[in-house]
């Protein structure tokens, strides 16, 4: 039997930028855009606030850019200040590597699970568990953390049970992953 897990964000991540006026390292998404047009050409931010002072921060998303060049539906969710489009330009590496910043994704996650799943709780004739793990956004998560979660183990417990062998995956498991994943708990 397949397990499917999902990790669903929860809210926005927040970002990790320096604060001019207070030296501060967090910024929230306010989901609002700047638009400027100068004749032919289009400059568009998105605007974050300090989580300390308030202070507004623009990322660069476009930078003089023809306007024929942009998109009428993107121009339009940009007028719009459009929430979905602030969550989808966050996570796009491009501008993260423009603006240098890196996301802040603690607290702004959740794991779905169809149960806990427990070494002893052999689903296939083998006594061997699948379970495919599924993220809704590319948020980085370490892996040994989610199946820690999902299985309702400590993380020593599946550490171990990665040094024995009765937990196995084609994906590596230490470090982090944002990608979907699927590993093999072995009785």
């Amino acid at each position: 039997m397949l397990n499917n897990w999902v990790v669903i964000p929860t809210r926005l991540p927040l970002v990790l930028r320096r604060c001019h006026t207070c030296a501060a390292e967090l910024f929230r998404a306010s989901g609002k855009f700047r638009v400027n047009a100068n004749h032919k050409l289009i400059d568009v931010w998105l605007l974050v606030l300090c989580t300390s002072c308030g202070e507004t921060a623009k990322l660069t998303v476009r930078e003089r850019v023809n306007v024929r060049s942009v998109r009428p539906d993107l121009l339009d969710r940009l007028h719009a200040n459009d929430l979905g489009l602030t969550a989808e330009l966050l996570q796009d590496p491009a501008v993260l590597r423009r603006n240098r910043i890196a996301l802040d994704w603690a607290g702004a996650w959740r794991l779905e699970t169809d149960g806990p799943v427990r070494p002893d709780d052999g689903a296939t004739d083998d006594g061997a568990t699948d379970v495919s793990v599924r993220f809704a956004a590319r948020i980085p998560v370490r892996p040994v953390r989610l199946i820690a979660e999902g299985c309702g183990l400590p993380r020593a417990e599946v550490e171990r049970l990665i040094a024995e062998g009765k937990l196995v995956s084609a994906a590596r498991l230490s470090g982090k992953l944002s990608g979907d994943f699927a590993f093999t708990l072995k009785r």
